[in-house]
């Protein structure tokens, strides 16, 4: 019987688990990819994480795991199938949930949700092996990078949108690529869009594949109306096509959003008492690495009171 079962291992379930260690919980960190440390593990360079400018991503999740080893966290390899409640709660009891996976069945009498989240990819050539050297998925992240250079944004949402304001604060020119011939994002943001005089927005074309040695150096398009083909000279290409959070598992069990996000303050406190959430799957404005671990300290703290009846 765990005081606390932590789902993933991302900055968030790691950043928990030293905490949950250190107010002397027992704790189990279910992880099912067999490096920890989220999508920061495939992050070539990490600049905004205070502290430690320009870390390599791998370097830093590593760091973080090293951490909660240190800390005594005990680990168990599975991919998390279900969790059930099998004792309700009362004023004199915790609830017990037991949680299942494909190597094994544990009990605990909280549950903290680190899955994460995953952006959706364009599935073209060249995508994947260049992520982190040119393809991302976070502007704020990664734009800083690419000061006095081209930068490409694929989207046509708020996010697009949004990444193409930012970057083109620093960035020599940026092209907005978008498959249709509007876009989606609210109309104040179109017209701070349309405003800047280093955007391009490149209508009704789709990015085909993505180019470049060790670093991205072109990307290529076509025009979905004409079947015109186009190559873009550019340093970067920044994927805004959508993120999803990794909860289908969950969505009978606690309360989301119409996207999937997991609701909850910043205690990580879900619809379902005993159940909290951390990190990029639950509902929240920014989601970035120091979020992420600021998430993993509220919820242990939460999930302290829960235990003692401070409910």
């Amino acid at each position: 019987m765990y005081d606390l079962i932590i789902i993933g291992s991302g900055p968030a379930g790691l950043s928990a688990a030293v905490y949950a260690k250190r107010a002397g919980l027992n704790t189990l960190i279910i992880e099912k990819n067999p490096v920890s440390g989220g999508q920061i593990i495939d992050t070539y360079e990490v600049d905004n994480y205070l502290g430690i400018p320009g870390v390599n991503g791998f370097d830093l999740a590593m760091k973080f795991r090293e951490h909660a080893d240190k800390q005594g966290a005990e680990f168990a390899d599975g991919t998390v199938t279900s969790v059930e409640r099998i004792r309700e709660g009362s004023d004199t009891e915790t609830p017990i949930f037991k949680v299942t996976t494909e190597n094994g069945e544990y009990e605990s009498k909280t549950v903290l949700l680190a899955t994460g989240a995953s952006h959706r990819k364009l599935g073209v050539p060249g995508e994947e092996e260049l992520t982190g050297r040119g393809v991302s998925y976070c502007a704020t992240c990664d734009g800083a990078f690419y000061r006095g250079k081209v930068a490409a944004v694929n989207g046509g949402g708020d996010v697009a949108v949004e990444d193409a304001i930012f970057l083109a604060r620093g960035c020599e020119k940026v092209y907005l690529i978008h498959r249709r011939d509007q876009l989606r994002a609210t109309k104040i943001l179109q017209d701070e869009l349309f405003e800047l005089p280093n955007v391009e927005v490149i209508w009704d074309s789709v990015v085909t594949s993505v180019e470049g040695d060790d670093k991205v150096a072109t990307i290529n398009i076509e025009n979905v109306k004409t079947g015109e083909k186009t190559v873009l000279e550019s340093s970067a290409l920044f994927v805004a096509v959508g993120i999803h959070p990794l909860t289908d598992s969950f969505t009978a069990l606690v309360q989301t959003d119409e996207n999937g996000y997991v609701i909850a303050g910043e205690d990580g406190a879900t619809s379902t008492p005993g159940i909290f959430v951390a990190g990029d799957s639950r509902k929240k404005r920014l989601r970035q690495i120091v979020t992420a671990v600021a998430d993993g300290a509220n919820s242990v703290t939460a999930v302290q009171d829960f235990l003692v009846g401070k409910k």
